[in-house]
C-alpha cells in the first residue's frame, strides 16, 4: 500500500478523474512530444461522456495549447478494456518524424496508467493494508491508527499533512465568502454563504450542523469553480473531511497537531479502500468517492473524540456501509448536482457515525475490511449507466 501522499493530493477541480488526472497526463506527453507541429486528444469512454463539465478539455488545453495547435475528439461511446477513463494523445511533426501516440488512463484519485504498463501503486510502504490487522497491531502496542501512519511514512510526513490542512482550510475560507453562480450552465448558485450566515440564528445544536453543512459546501462549491482543493479521496468528495475537521477545530479548540493526528488516520483508511477496491466513480460509483470520504471523516472524528480503535474502525465501517450503492449520476456531468449536496449531508453523517460509535464498545457484526470488498463487487455490478457517465439516475432528469 503506498504513501497516504497518493490519496491526499493537491491541484485543480473539478474532478480528480477527469481534470486532475488528464491535466497529469497532458504534461508527461507534453514532454514526449516537443517540437511537434499539432495534436490530437481522443478521449474516451466515461472522460468524453463527462468531460466537458468536468473541464477534461480544459485541463489539456491549458497544458498543450501554448506548446502547438490541439484538437479535443469526443467518443463517449467506445470504452477501451482497461478503463473507462482512457485518453490517447497523437503528436504530429513536420520535421519528418513520425507520429508520437500514448494512451493514458485517468484510474482515480488525479492518478493515471500508460497504457501497457501494470497499474501498480507508485512504491509500496506499508506492511499492512487491511484494516482489522492494524486495529490488531493498535490493540497488541498500545498505540493507534496515526502511530503506524507515522512509523510507515516517517516524521516528515506532518509537514505534508501540515500543507493539505492548509489548503483544505483555506477552500473552506474562500467557500464561505465567495457569491454567485457556479460555471457550466446549470445555474447552480452558491450556497455555503447563505448556510453560513443562517447557521448563527439557531439554537447550539442546529448551528453546530448548519455550520458542518457550510463548511462542506464552501469547499464543494470552490472545486465546481475549478479552485484549488485536497483531494479526499477525489475531487468530488473533497468537501467532507475538510468540513468535518474545521467544524471540530473552529468549535471544539482542537489543536492543529491533534488535526493532523486525524488527518493521518483518515488517509489511512481512505488509502485502504483505494488499494483494496477503487475510489474512483467511473470504477465503482459514489460510493467510492462520497461513501469513503464519509468513512475517513468519521474516522477522523472518532479519533479526536478519544475514539479506541475499535471504536475508530466502527465510525469508519458505518461511514461506508451505509453509502454503499450510491450512484454516480452528476447532471451534465458537472460535479454541481447532486455531487455539492451529498457532500454536506456526508459531513453530517460522518458525525452520526463517530457519536453512534461512541456509545458502543466497538464491537459489531461486519468490519471495514468485508464492507470495503462489498463495495468493490456493488462497484462492479453497478450498470456503467450509473458510474459517471450522465446517462442514467439524476443525470438524465430534464
Amino acid at each position: 500500500m503506498e504513501s497516504i501522499r497518493q490519496l491526499y493530493k493537491i491541484g485543480l477541480g473539478p474532478s480528480s478523474s477527469h481534470t486532475m488526472g488528464p491535466r497529469k497526463a497532458a504534461l508527461a506527453f507534453a514532454a514526449e512530444a516537443a517540437g511537434a507541429s499539432s495534436c490530437t486528444v481522443t478521449l474516451f469512454g466515461s472522460l468524453a461522456a463527462t468531460g466537458k463539465g468536468h473541464l477534461t478539455d480544459k485541463a489539456i488545453l491549458d497544458e498543450l495549447q501554448p506548446l502547438f495547435p490541439t484538437e479535443i475528439v469526443w467518443k463517449p461511446d467506445t470504452v477501451l478494456p482497461f478503463h473507462t477513463n482512457a485518453m490517447t494523445f497523437e503528436a504530429k511533426f513536420d520535421d519528418g518524424r513520425g507520429p508520437v501516440s500514448r494512451t493514458y488512463y485517468s484510474v482515480g484519485g488525479g492518478d493515471i496508467v500508460l497504457d501497457g504498463e501494470p497499474r501498480t501503486p507508485a512504491r509500496s510502504i506499508y506492511s499492512m493494508s487491511r484494516i482489522k490487522d492494524i486495529q490488531q497491531w493498535c490493540e497488541r502496542t498500545g498505540k493507534t491508527y496515526w502511530e503506524y501512519v507515522e512509523e510507515t511514512e516517517g516524521p516528515e510526513i506532518w509537514d505534508y499533512l501540515a500543507e493539505v490542512w492548509r489548503v483544505m482550510k483555506a477552500a473552506v475560507e474562500r467557500g464561505i465568502e465567495a457569491e454567485g453562480v457556479l460555471p457550466g450552465g446549470l445555474g447552480v448558485r452558491r450556497k455555503a454563504v447563505s448556510y453560513y450566515v443562517h447557521a448563527a440564528g439557531y439554537s447550539q445544536s442546529l448551528k453546530s450542523r448548519g455550520l458542518v453543512y457550510a463548511y462542506a459546501l464552501a469547499v464543494s462549491e470552490e472545486n465546481a469553480s475549478g479552485g484549488e482543493i485536497v483531494t479526499a479521496p477525489t475531487c468530488g468528495s473533497c468537501g467532507i473531511v475538510p468540513a468535518v475537521l474545521y467544524h471540530l477545530h473552529s468549535s471544539k479548540g482542537f489543536s492543529e497537531k491533534r488535526i493532523l493526528r486525524a488527518l493521518a488516520t483518515a488517509g489511512l483508511f481512505g488509502n485502504v479502500v483505494k488499494h483494496n477496491a477503487s475510489v474512483s466513480g467511473a470504477e465503482v460509483g459514489c460510493q467510492g468517492e462520497v461513501g469513503v470520504a464519509c468513512a475517513m471523516a468519521a474516522a477522523a472524528a472518532s479519533q479526536l473524540f478519544g475514539g479506541t480503535p475499535a471504536q475508530i474502525e466502527y465510525s469508519a465501517e458505518m461511514g461506508l456501509e451505509h453509502h454503499l450503492g450510491l450512484t454516480c449520476d452528476p447532471v451534465c456531468g458537472l460535479v454541481q448536482i447532486p455531487c455539492i449536496e451529498r457532500n454536506a449531508y456526508a459531513a453530517a453523517r460522518a458525525l452520526d457515525a463517530n457519536l453512534y460509535a461512541a456509545f458502543s464498545d466497538g464491537r459489531h457484526s461486519v468490519d471495514f475490511d468485508r464492507i470495503v470488498e462489498v463495495m468493490k463487487q456493488t462497484g462492479h455490478d453497478i450498470p456503467s449507466l450509473y458510474k459517471e457517465t450522465s446517462q442514467g439516475g439524476l443525470a438524465v432528469i430534464k
